[in-house]
């Protein structure tokens, strides 16, 4: 079930009026029918994000002829290569107003291959800065192996994107947090945090001075993953938390994964109830106001 509209005529006239003049990033992309209707779906489900969670930026913030910069974050994983790869082409489009700094953040992780990325960015001539700090040791150092590493990892990883944010005059941070990630999240606040939340799609920092955004919210794993294939991206594994064995994340990812096989289309109405939401339904008192619920009394 598709819960995106279906691309606009004018889009279709930009794609034609494009086909020629293609980024370099695409210039080995297959000719296939598929892979043309997975492109047109992310460019379509990461508009709809933009649009619905108000991500793009204003008339008044493109008015002075200096558009906003983002800062995309480049970890070296499909996702955030088919972020960068999205958010490029919509700017390459016209539609999407913005400067892009992509910005992968070396943690300092054994036999991370130091080139991959720098390589890949100058030869499709995308602004980047590569910032090495190393999270590895601090993070193993601080957690037991046989613990998790991610919520520390993630922290470190984060604040330094806000510094470098700042640094560079970056007005937002644009992660590659997809369907599934959200998905998860929510379980395992559900079941393991007692609370109902997602990740948001757009937020501000605890500093109060830089946006995080993510427009992949609507984007399938799956669908990113061929994307990634399909564009030969250089890969590069996590070797720290990816690596870890028995993730509770992994544990939710198995479960929705088996629901969708068994209810095909799920997924999509699961990601659709994240925006869809009854507060008198549920029972937080904080949310609805329960005590003052009554009967109006008629005239007899």
């Amino acid at each position: 079930m598709n819960i995106v509209p279906e691309i606009s005529k004018q889009d279709e006239a930009i794609e034609v009026a494009g086909a020629k003049d293609e980024l370099s990033l695409f210039a080995n992309a297959p000719d296939s029918l598929s892979f043309k209707k997975l492109r047109k779906r992310l460019i379509r489900n990461t508009r709809q994000a933009l649009e619905e969670f108000s991500m793009l930026p204003s008339a008044e913030e493109t008015a002075n002829g200096k558009p906003p910069r983002w800062l995309v974050g480049l970890s070296g994983g499909k996702d955030s290569y088919g972020l960068l790869a999205i958010l490029m082409e919509l700017q390459w489009r016209g539609l999407l107003n913005v400067d892009l700094l992509a910005c992968n953040l070396d943690q300092g992780q054994p036999n991370f291959p130091k080139h991959i990325l720098p390589d890949f960015l100058n030869k499709h001539n995308i602004a980047h800065r590569i910032e090495y700090q190393d999270t590895y040791s601090v993070v193993t150092d601080k957690i037991s192996e046989n613990s998790t590493y991610c919520a520390l990892c993630s922290r470190l990883r984060r604040g330094h994107l806000y510094r470098v944010a700042r640094e560079e005059g970056c007005d937002a941070l644009i992660l590659g947090h997809h369907r599934e990630d959200l998905l998860e999240t929510f379980f395992l606040n559900f079941f393991h945090g007692a609370r109902m939340a997602s990740m948001s799609p757009k937020l501000i920092n605890d500093e109060g001075d830089v946006m995080v955004m993510r427009p992949l919210v609507y984007c399938a794993e799956d669908d990113l993953e061929k994307f990634a294939q399909a564009l030969e991206f250089p890969i590069i594994p996590c070797d720290l938390c990816g690596s870890q064995d028995g993730l509770q994340r992994n544990v939710m990812k198995q479960m929705i994964n088996d629901i969708e096989a068994k209810m095909p289309g799920r997924k999509d109405r699961m990601i659709k109830a994240l925006g869809n939401i009854r507060p008198s339904h549920m029972l937080d008192n904080k949310l609805f106001d329960f005590a003052n619920i009554g009967i109006d009394e008629k005239d007899t």
